[in-house]
């Protein structure tokens, strides 16, 4: 009797730490550190991420043309708990206030970014096609009609 006991005292501790383990979904997304580029007539697009550490990986996007820089963009992927969200700042909108979207869904090669309550974007995708290629996709509602904008890049870095 004591050995049954035993092994269900023993079988009730390891479950209870595989429990407490969380998911580390930024692990899941590494691929996404480096340095990304997008070229086309209407300007130059660079996405640079880096890992700040084991909980936060930090982003800047810029659009570029000519020697003008039309947007700007903070971002943050950060793990909090078992949820990953991605936080964006651009100067001049939301106050400078950073928007939240959280993971909706994610594959291997795809992580899928929701705010329902933000205009546009309301989602954000980025999915890896190779190595050193991605699409990234943002939607949502402008002027009243649905609208998406494609960005096709390559990693430089």
């Amino acid at each position: 009797m004591k050995k049954i006991s035993l092994i269900l005292l023993l079988l009730l501790t390891i479950l209870s730490c595989k429990k407490g383990e969380k998911t580390n979904l930024l692990n899941e997304i590494d691929w996404l550190i480096g340095t990304w580029e997008n070229n086309s007539d209407k300007g130059n697009l660079l996405e640079i991420w880096k890992k700040e550490n084991d909980s936060v990986y930090s982003g800047q996007s810029f659009y570029i043309k000519a020697k003008d820089t039309l947007h700007f963009e903070t971002i943050q992927l950060k793990q909090i708990s078992d949820s990953l969200l991605y936080s964006s700042s651009v100067k001049g909108q939301d106050n400078d206030l950073a928007l939240d979207f959280r993971l909706t869904s994610k594959t291997q090669n795809q992580f899928v970014f929701e705010n329902p309550k933000n205009d546009y974007p309301k989602k954000i995708v980025y999915k890896l096609i190779t190595k050193d290629s991605l699409v990234a996709i943002i939607s949502g509602i402008q002027q009243g009609k649905t609208s998406s904008e494609t960005f096709s890049m390559k990693k430089i870095k």
